[in-house]
């Protein structure tokens, strides 16, 4: 592995974060994040048609650019930095999930459009609280002549609110199944869930006799699934270390501007500690991610490791850095009109998001063969 960014991965990060310094300043992130679809169709446009965000990791021959995993993480870290409100994360992983498949036809079928932007779609596998591996689905799937039908009801769905087109897990006769529903379709209802982060949606999903069609082969969704939510973890760590990078700049920013008994706060050695200690846990949590980015690319078989790794220590220290933050400001750190609390709420959700660091150490161990699957 070469861990060095190219000169073109570099622009990559450098034309974007100056998109979303202009583009998703925190007033535009408060205006969108109280609105019903949670997005600025407008900047959700730039970043398909024009930036091919959305493009990145899909094969040229649907619609994408041919990259890899290690760009679309260089995006993520900017959107998390920016606290971007869009349907990013929830595109990537359906896409991955149709990548995974193997299924030709439905790539074929839903891959140009999303890596277009013009289709949203998500991924919905969760039924219960802390159902991180969608073991299990009680949501079930009944072959109808050439098709199938869905009953049942999933959680904690990703932009499930607004997406079209959702890649569901579902159990049949022959082992789970990952099946494509189109929203709209009769038989879908979806309602959004309420989330202590507004800047990311949640929705929950009920299917009753919902018309679906078959990705890959019935069970067959296990394994895709799992490395879906490889990726999932590994784009999330990625996303969790801009947001810790931009707390700690915002902390050092107030340290050294702040005031008190005629000398700056910053100058006071138990704020140096808390500054110094999180320095030391963003840049960990880089390291973190972007060896998870780079076993994506050149050393799969490390990846699940990594991607969980990854996941579990940035979780933590972006948490942690979000928290800190709000120390070091103050009283006006806990104030709504400051943008700590944003941070803070985005850092304790992304915690649980596709596995806590609990959950993603124990993965870790069962994966090196130092611990045996729980039940």
């Amino acid at each position: 592995m070469e861990f060095v960014f190219s000169s073109e991965q570099e622009e990559l990060r450098a034309s974007l974060r100056k998109f979303l310094e202009a583009r998703s300043p925190e007033t535009e992130v408060r205006r969108v994040m109280e609105t019903e679809p949670g997005y600025d169709p407008t900047v959700w446009t730039v970043l398909t048609a024009e930036l091919g965000l959305t493009a990145l990791a899909i094969p040229e021959e649907y619609g994408g650019l041919g990259y890899g995993f290690l760009e679309v993480s260089i995006a993520l870290e900017e959107m998390g930095r920016a606290l971007l409100c869009a349907p990013y994360l929830s595109s990537c992983l359906a896409a991955t999930a149709l990548v995974r498949s193997g299924d030709e036809r439905a790539q074929a079928d839903l891959l140009p459009g999303i890596a277009a932007g013009t289709t949203l779609a998500t991924l919905a596998y969760m039924e219960t609280p802390r159902d991180w591996a969608g073991r299990n689905p009680s949501t079930r799937a009944r072959r109808v002549r050439d098709s199938y039908e869905l009953d049942g009801r999933k959680r904690y769905v990703l932009d499930g609110a607004i997406a079209e087109v959702a890649l569901v897990l579902a159990a049949t006769d022959d082992g789970p199944g990952l099946f494509a529903v189109e929203t709209a379709a009769e038989g879908v209802s979806r309602s959004a869930s309420p989330t202590m982060d507004l800047t990311r949606r949640l929705a929950e999903m009920t299917f009753d006799h919902a018309p679906a069609r078959l990705v890959g082969g019935v069970g067959e969704a296990m394994a895709t699934l799992s490395a879906t939510l490889d990726v999932a973890a590994a784009a999330l760590a990625a996303e969790q270390v801009g947001g810790a990078q931009r707390v700690l700049e915002m902390s050092v920013e107030y340290a050294k501007m702040r005031v008190q008994f005629g000398r700056p706060i910053g100058s006071f050695q138990a704020i140096k500690h808390r500054c110094a200690d999180m320095f030391l846990a963003v840049e960990s949590a880089r390291a973190a991610a972007h060896h998870a980015a780079w076993s994506a690319v050149d050393d799969p078989n490390a990846f699940p490791v990594a991607a969980s790794l990854a996941k579990a220590h940035c979780s933590t220290a972006f948490a942690t850095a979000a928290a800190e933050n709000i120390q070091i400001h103050g009283g006006i750190g806990f104030t709504w009109e400051h943008p700590a609390h944003l941070y803070f709420k985005r850092a304790k959700s992304g915690e649980l998001l596709f596995g806590d660091p609990v959950y993603h150490r124990d993965l870790i161990a069962q994966r090196l063969g130092v611990a045996t699957a729980k039940a």
